[in-house]
């Protein structure tokens, strides 16, 4: 078996969904300072996360979720890996095209289903004249995460890594363009998204074609093969898709309060830079690994990646955690505040930040748990816990907002991240060994807390030390600086000292990837 050098591909994966995250976070910046939380924005983020819903569903989830588990393992007994993926090619394309037309039809009636608050108001209508324009992007993102797949189950991670960075490139550029043209900024930004779907399928085509693997367009074939994928992408594709139901669901609510969703929208793209780097790359990189050593019943090797990948996850989410916790203030101020942006919507945003840093270990764990279930083609059971998690959610974002307001959505999210975890651990228990943490997790998982906590106390403690330069304009920066240096200096250090992990083996994964 050709081994998938796991924790080197964490840090391939993770690199490049950083640099994503980084200039997605440019993107953000320039998008609440050029435009700020409001109507345009609120029918932006609602449009966009229409296409972006059904991505997860068709593409990263339900698909994928089938196609690399089968695909990696055709490629691993060399049965027909590349008929294979041509067939899923052409399935797909067909699929996603009808949902494309009937989005482009029924585009006002999608946009009441997951924003009801703004009918009435002039948000409702942006919102479906912006969803006409970005809903095409889904064809190109779906199609481009079929390859991706087929990268991901060869070892090769970079290329399909790095597609994502192409739309903020292209949305960053669009945006500086619109503001220096003196134009409406807005209709640069959406027109140039399905182009920037465009360019990231065509990156990751032409790798998948380095790599010896050559598809084309062709008419689709229902074979028993393509027949037994959708069987397992149905059930799929709600349980990867949750998250997107749940961020849908809240959106619901929160558009019954001016600038809420603008406030949520923001403080999702805060938290998503770990969940991002951390969580993505384990979903990638463990899937196809997984998969394949249960095909060659390698069952040491599946537990020892399972729990590499575990203290991969922990590493980064628990501080990662604490930081939002202790600091969601001065974060979300640098990051966003100027322009449109006001100090009302810093504070708003960041007691989002603070709610959904509650649930971030919840939706790491996710992504961990998870390939347990799919490696071994099974999707009916995370299925049946993502109908719980959802139903959690609707009944907290709903039964809450009357008492705490726009703020209900976030508390629900992370509750019902919580309760999806617990329902994939407790059913991951008959799974065998491999299912199992290792005895180096579980000596290390507790040293990894205890270094997250001491990091908590020194930067609490920094911010009250020196937390008034984050008031004095042109300061606030150099004292988020600061912050961070302290909280990543005084984590590793104690990590180091305590044994939760050793800093040789950063170097060793940073040389391999």
């Amino acid at each position: 078996m050709k081994q998938i050098r796991l924790i080197s591909g964490f840090f391939t994966v993770g690199f490049w969904t950083l640099a994503s995250r980084i200039l997605g976070f440019l993107r953000e910046i320039l998008l609440t300072a050029l435009i700020g939380p409001g109507p345009v924005m609120d029918a932006f983020v609602a449009a966009f996360r229409l296409p972006n819903m059904f991505r997860r569903f068709f593409a990263e989830g339900a698909f994928n979720a089938a196609f690399v588990p089968m695909f990696s393992k055709r490629l691993e007994a060399d049965e027909n890996p590349q008929g294979f993926a041509q067939d899923a090619f052409n399935l797909l394309a067909l699929a996603v095209l009808a949902l494309v037309g009937l989005a482009l039809i029924f585009m006002p009636g999608l946009v009441w289903l997951t924003a009801e608050g703004f009918y009435g108001d002039e948000r409702f209508d942006l919102a479906v004249d912006y969803g006409y324009v970005v809903f095409p992007y889904i064809l190109f993102m779906s199609l481009a995460a079929l390859f991706s797949g087929v990268l991901n189950a060869t070892g090769r991670f970079a290329a399909a890594a790095a597609a994502p960075v192409l739309l903020n490139i292209f949305a960053c550029t669009a945006l500086i363009a619109g503001a220096l043209s003196g134009g409406e900024v807005i209709r640069w930004l959406i027109s140039v998204i399905p182009v920037a779907g465009v360019a990231q399928l065509a990156l990751v085509w032409v790798a998948t074609e380095r790599a010896g693997i050559r598809i084309r367009p062709g008419l689709p074939k229902l074979t028993p093969e393509m027949r037994r994928m959708v069987r397992i992408a149905v059930p799929a594709a709600l349980a990867m898709g949750v998250t997107q139901v749940n961020l849908v669901v809240g959106q619901l609510v929160a558009s019954k309060t001016e600038k809420a969703v603008s406030w949520l929208f923001a403080a999702d793209r805060l938290y998503q830079l770990p969940l991002g780097v951390v969580g993505i790359a384990i979903g990638i990189v463990l899937l196809p690994d997984l998969s394949r050593r249960l095909r060659a019943e390698d069952k040491e090797g599946a537990r020892n990646a399972f729990s590499r990948a575990g203290e991969f996850m922990l590493l980064l989410t628990l501080p990662s955690t604490v930081a939002f916790l202790v600091i969601p203030n001065p974060l979300v101020s640098v990051l966003f505040e100027r322009g449109q942006f006001t100090t009302e919507d810093t504070t708003a945003t960041a007691l989002a930040v603070a709610i959904y840093g509650i649930g971030l270990p919840a939706f790491m764990l996710q992504k961990l748990l998870q390939p347990l279930y799919f490696a071994r083609e099974n999707t009916r059971s995370p299925f049946h816990y993502a109908v719980v998690a959802m139903i959690v959610n609707a009944a907290l974002a709903f039964g809450l907002f009357p008492f705490v307001g726009w703020i209900a959505p976030a508390i629900a999210a992370s509750t019902a991240g919580w309760a999806m975890v617990v329902l994939l651990a407790i059913g991951a228990r008959n799974m065998g060994d491999e299912a199992r943490f290792d005895d180096r997790f579980k000596q290390r998982a507790g040293r990894i807390v205890l270094a997250s906590i001491g990091m908590g106390a020194v930067l609490y403690m920094a911010l009250q030390a020196f937390g008034w330069t984050l008031g004095v304009p042109g300061w606030r920066y150099l004292a988020l600086l600061v912050l961070i240096c302290v909280a990543a200096a005084s984590y590793f250090s104690l990590g180091h000292l305590l044994g939760a992990f050793k800093l040789s083996e950063f170097k060793r994964a940073l040389r391999r990837s």
